[in-house]
């Protein structure tokens, strides 16, 4: 079997297949395709357990209600917050070496490496001391702590996408752009940024997903107060304190779909049409 002729400088190149390269791609296909089989029978099986009748039943709840709109809400306030924030941070990182830029991209990956919880235990006690104190009882147990928690992970995964992003753009176009003329600010907006798309998309997305899934920081930063800090991640905690595992199933199967529609917009309406 002969695979595809290779594409384009930069893509990668596929090697003849021979047949003495078949109990390696057999290895290789029994254990992708073992994980790929675990989830789609993950899926299935909770489409199975919960009948629509059951989730509609779920969704006519005014407590699950409020609990959707909130978390459509605060994800894509975080999304967009963590963008705005990484796009300048991956750049600096990916562009400039200055001193300490190992220990700030040590503390770039705090978010990452801590458990949820100690996140969350963090930010409840930075808005006890000040200058932040004044702003507790805005934010403590309300639903800007809900944007908060969720953007605190959620960035850190978008900083390390627009960094990668930046590093595949050449530097040469920089380059020639300020030979012409252009300062950094308007080489930025006007060479890399047009060619950072995709990655800014791809940092929204994951962003956006990220915070759909986040659930320590807010449990232990925003709390789960029905109509008024609970989102679906939440929501499925209550469910399960509960003991309902029809309605936790339900839960669950509202945020699968929302993460598929998500990941089926990207692609289709930007990681298929823009090309670094």
């Amino acid at each position: 079997m002969k695979a595809q002729p290779p594409g384009p400088v930069g893509q990668s190149h596929r090697s003849l297949v021979v047949a003495s390269d078949w109990p390696f791609m057999l290895g290789l296909s029994v254990l992708g395709g073992s994980y790929i089989l675990l989830l789609i029978l993950m899926v299935l099986a909770e489409l199975s357990f919960a009948s629509p009748s059951e989730i509609l039943r779920i969704l006519r709840n005014p407590d699950i209600q409020f609990s959707i709109k909130l978390t459509l809400l605060s994800c894509t306030m975080s999304a967009v917050l963590s963008v705005w924030v990484a796009v300048p941070i991956g750049y600096l990182m990916s562009r400039f070496s200055f001193r300490g830029k190992g220990f700030v991209d040590a503390v770039l990956d705090i978010p990452i490496v801590l458990p949820p919880l100690i996140v969350g235990c963090c930010l409840l006690i930075l808005f006890n001391y000040p200058p932040f104190s004044w702003l507790s009882d805005e934010v403590v147990f309300e639903w800007p702590a809900v944007v908060l928690a969720q953007f605190v992970v959620a960035c850190a995964f978008a900083v390390r996408t627009m960094k990668v992003s930046f590093d595949q753009i050449p530097t040469r176009f920089e380059d020639v752009a300020l030979t012409l003329g252009c300062s950094r600010g308007q080489a930025f907006w006007r060479v890399v940024m047009p060619q950072a798309q995709r990655g800014i998309l791809a940092a929204l997305t994951l962003a956006w997903a990220r915070s759909l899934g986040e659930f320590g920081p807010i449990l232990v930063f925003a709390g789960s107060t029905h109509q008024r800090t609970e989102v679906l991640s939440t929501s499925f905690f209550l469910e399960m304190q509960s003991g309902n595992l029809r309605g936790m199933v339900a839960v669950s199967m509202i945020m699968i779909t929302c993460a598929v529609v998500v990941l089926a917009i990207a692609r289709l309406f930007g990681l298929r049409r823009v090309d670094l």
